[in-house]
């Protein structure tokens, strides 16, 4: 799962507000001044004092919100470093995020090669913790408590029982995963009561029962290739649109969702996400080339969606990023997102254009 995204808006506000400027980090600014918060505000004086406020004043931001940074005193025999070469384009600890997508991508590569059923394993235990995060979140800001037993409970039934019992088996976990919930949210009264159990049936439909489709993958004969051709696609088009986006990012596609995400690189996701599934889908599954088009296209808009709908869900509960488990990448569900939506697809998809073997 080892997905970089440009698309990602740097922070979410409590009250949801977008930043200013939707292609980078907005900075509060002092009225009329043009001034980071952060730098403190020296009054004009004349002579050496009003020379001092001009030079000893680092990581001033323009009006426009450009990072032209001031010069900041060195050391003797050494060069003042620009404040703002300091921040990675992307918005986090890029080097962090790369190191975790490769060992994340390194063992799901070993799985598959090894014991295929472990890759099994891999989404049941991404599902746990991401339901963790999920509810904690909800429970920190919303004051929504989710009914965390049934759905932990539940959402591991729906992903086992896929191995050998496929729809019906996913299917039949989530329906008693639900009247559980119903039932367990009883003793808290009727206050919060659909509130809460509205989440509670949400975080299972949206983690566990996504997640099983993924699962329906591994199975058949050919499930390395299939959950390869997975992967790959939603990897592609994620790495397609940071690329696009951070060298020619200029009009945003959804900016009232998240500001950084622009034409530019949903075209490049489109690009990256078409490569990979044509070459996939002939090499790994002996599909034909214009399947595995329909099925980058394919993926690349529900990934896509999945970003959008995950901003829009941390937007209105005011935070940043679900969790923190991964340096550079925030919590588990923050690298679910474009995954779940696209398990679905690729299931559908596969199985219309490659039987089963």
């Amino acid at each position: 799962m080892a997905q970089v995204s440009e698309e990602r808006e740097d922070r979410v506000d409590a009250t949801g507000d977008l930043p200013a400027d939707a292609g980078t980090p907005a900075t509060p600014e002092f009225p009329g001044t043009g001034a980071a918060a952060e730098t403190p505000v020296v009054p004009e004086t004349s002579g050496a004092a009003s020379a001092t406020s001009e030079t000893g004043e680092a990581g001033r931001l323009s009006a426009a919100g450009t990072a032209e940074a001031t010069s900041v005193p060195a050391a003797p025999g050494t060069e003042a470093v620009p404040e703002a070469k300091k921040a990675s384009k992307a918005g986090r600890n890029l080097p962090a995020a790369i190191g975790v997508g490769l060992l994340l991508g390194a063992a799901i590569i070993v799985s598959l090669l090894t014991v295929r059923f472990l890759f099994i394993g891999i989404i049941a235990i991404a599902i746990a913790v991401g339901t963790f995060e999920f509810a904690g979140v909800l429970r920190r800001v919303a004051d929504t408590r989710v009914a965390m037993i049934p759905v932990l409970v539940g959402g591991q039934a729906m992903i086992w029982l896929a191995w050998p019992f496929g729809r019906e088996g996913a299917l039949t976990a989530f329906v008693l995963t639900v009247l559980a919930c119903l039932l367990w949210r009883l003793p808290g009264g009727s206050k919060g009561y659909l509130r809460d159990i509205s989440a509670s049936v949400f975080a299972a439909a949206y983690l566990p029962l996504f997640g099983a489709f993924a699962a329906m993958l591994v199975p058949p004969s050919d499930g390395v290739g299939r959950v390869l051709t997975f992967l790959i696609g939603v990897v592609a088009s994620d790495t397609g649109g940071y690329i696009a986006g951070v060298l020619g990012g200029k009009h945003p596609m959804a900016p009232t969702i998240s500001p950084k995400k622009t034409w530019e690189g949903f075209g490049g996701s489109l690009v990256g996400g078409v490569v990979a599934g044509a070459l996939t889908l002939s090499l790994l599954l002996d599909g034909h080339v214009w399947q595995g088009v329909i099925f980058g296209v394919a993926i690349v808009l529900t990934a896509t969606l999945g970003d959008l709908v995950e901003s829009l869900i941390k937007r209105d509960l005011g935070v940043k990023d679900m969790g923190t488990l991964l340096p550079g990448h925030g919590g588990i569900m923050d690298r679910l997102d474009s995954l779940l939506p696209s398990a679905v697809v690729s299931w559908l998809l596969l199985s219309a254009f490659v039987p089963l073997g």
